[in-house]
């Protein structure tokens, strides 16, 4: 059984919103930007530093001088889609893109744990903040934003409730690990072993399940809902079962009186799989609202 069919089933997720209609397409998504001889557009493997070992990342570097934008993308459990398009699409219309991998994940090094992802996006946004770093990468610290897919989602969320700092934060087809963690542990134990467990180092299960069981309370996004009041939030969800856990964080910001609040319900899979355009639409569209004047 999938983890969506677990989730949907345990936590009887509530439906979203109707689909809104699609917007137009950007001219970023099927044009490429003027070339720039003297600050082309670049991709830079990076190693950043984060619990006592060096995560890796690919910085997706915007052409031009800049400094250009950022927007910290976050990969969900294991990660198998990773938003690389999104990336690029991102890229292309003048913002700078880090991706990386969580420590125990994809290769970086250390074991995997749900609380060190969160330490690890904390680190990367260290990382774009360092002014040697952002010289380098050509990325202006005072404009981050955290994007994040599935598990990747909950990171985003929970990482713009403290770093007040972000220019804005959005959660495509969000999981919540803290309701994760209130299933009976045997059901917790196959929906996060229903997640491609060889990309993982260190870990099973039954060690993700006893941690997230263990942080219910801190892990669960809704409870971050004050924090976000305030926070340029952008919430996408899909039929993948997972919409009732975003539609309980953005309940709760819409009853504390919350005005920064986008949402969108699309009537795709759980990677966007046939909506990958509209995706990238979306998320040009939401983006160019936050990005005020360099």
């Amino acid at each position: 059984m999938t983890m969506k069919t677990w989730i949907a089933a345990a936590l009887l997720a509530l439906p979203s919103a109707a689909t809104a209609q699609a917007p137009a397409i950007p001219a970023a998504i099927y044009t490429d930007p003027t070339p720039d001889k003297a600050h082309p557009a670049a991709m830079e493997v990076v190693h950043i530093p984060s619990g006592g070992v060096r995560i890796n990342g690919v910085v997706y570097v915007a052409a031009g001088a800049g400094p250009h934008p950022t927007v910290v993308l976050c990969h969900g459990l294991p990660g198998l889609e990773k938003n690389l398009d999104l990336a690029q699409a991102m890229r292309r219309a003048g913002w700078t893109v880090i991706t990386f991998n969580y420590r125990g994940s994809w290769g970086s090094p250390g074991n995997y744990r749900f609380a060190q992802n969160l330490e690890d996006a904390d680190a990367v946004l260290a990382f774009a903040r360092d002014p040697a770093n952002a010289a380098k990468l050509r990325i202006d610290p005072k404009r981050l934003v955290i994007i994040g897919h599935s598990m990747g989602g909950w990171v985003s969320a929970l990482t713009a409730a403290h770093d007040k700092a972000l220019l804005g934060a959005a959660m495509i087809s969000a999981g919540n690990m803290g309701l994760i963690g209130g299933l009976p542990r045997d059901q917790a134990v196959t929906v996060l072993g229903d997640n491609g467990m060889e990309a993982l180092a260190g870990t099973t299960p039954e060690i993700m399940a006893d941690e997230i069981i263990a942080n219910k309370d801190r892990f669960d996004f809704v409870k971050a809902a004050p924090e976000l009041m305030q926070t340029d939030l952008f919430v996408l969800t899909s039929d993948d079962g997972l919409a009732g856990m975003s539609d309980g964080l953005t309940k709760a910001i819409t009853a504390g009186g919350g005005t920064k609040l986008k949402t969108l319900h699309v009537a795709t899979d759980h990677s966007w799989s046939d909506a990958r355009i509209r995706l990238e639409s979306e998320i040009l569209n939401w983006l160019a609202t936050l990005k005020p004047a360099a």
